[in-house]
């Protein structure tokens, strides 16, 4: 079985050269390559002669690079661990959810556990790391020094190795903390 094969033939008359051709602008615009120029600005000035305010163009914030210490001072506030009757009911707890509550990365967890000794998660055969409810604990301490007490990793090194009593006062400071929101919660109701 053989194909046969057809001529393709070109007509390169005058009709064709006939067509209205379009200028390239057009054709871009038509394309979506080009943009259409914009309308010309009504004047900014009131009839009173004072200057209107164009609206400012609202930057998109990036996600890449470090926040700046005052976003980390608002999320601070926002820690989701949960009571210590909750906390104690489970043995352990893994990087994920540990670092769901802190709203962290689990690589800063892993960072803070090489920079602190009071920092020891289990871990097992595979190398995943399941905190403790003391770590949680002692994470919920490293946590407040560093992001609501702004202190920086040397800081807080040398406070919790000379003050031995830091965990009575930042339990202290958590009941505080807690009366404060329940006060705040009941002016609010009234």
């Amino acid at each position: 079985m053989t194909k046969s094969l057809t001529q393709i033939t070109f007509d390169f008359s005058a009709e064709t050269a006939k067509e209205e051709v379009k200028p390239v602008a057009d054709v871009l615009l038509e394309k979506r390559i080009l943009t259409a120029p914009k309308p010309p600005a009504e004047e900014n000035v009131f009839e009173n002669g004072e200057d209107k305010e164009e609206p400012e163009t609202v930057k998109k914030k990036s996600t890449r690079g470090r926040r700046s210490l005052k976003e980390n001072s608002q999320e601070a506030d926002l820690v989701k661990v949960p009571a210590d009757d909750i906390l104690f009911q489970k043995q352990y707890y893994s990087i994920g959810e540990v670092a769901g509550w802190f709203r962290v990365n689990q690589s800063l967890l892993r960072y803070w556990e090489s920079e602190f000794s009071i920092l020891k998660p289990r871990k097992n055969r595979k190398g995943d790391r399941f905190f403790r409810p003391e770590d949680v604990k002692n994470l919920l301490l490293i946590h407040d020094l560093l992001r609501r007490r702004k202190f920086t990793i040397e800081g807080a090194k040398d406070f919790l190795k000379n003050n031995k009593k830091v965990d009575e006062k930042f339990v202290m400071i958590q009941s505080l903390e807690n009366i404060k929101s329940f006060l705040l919660e009941l002016k609010a109701s009234l």
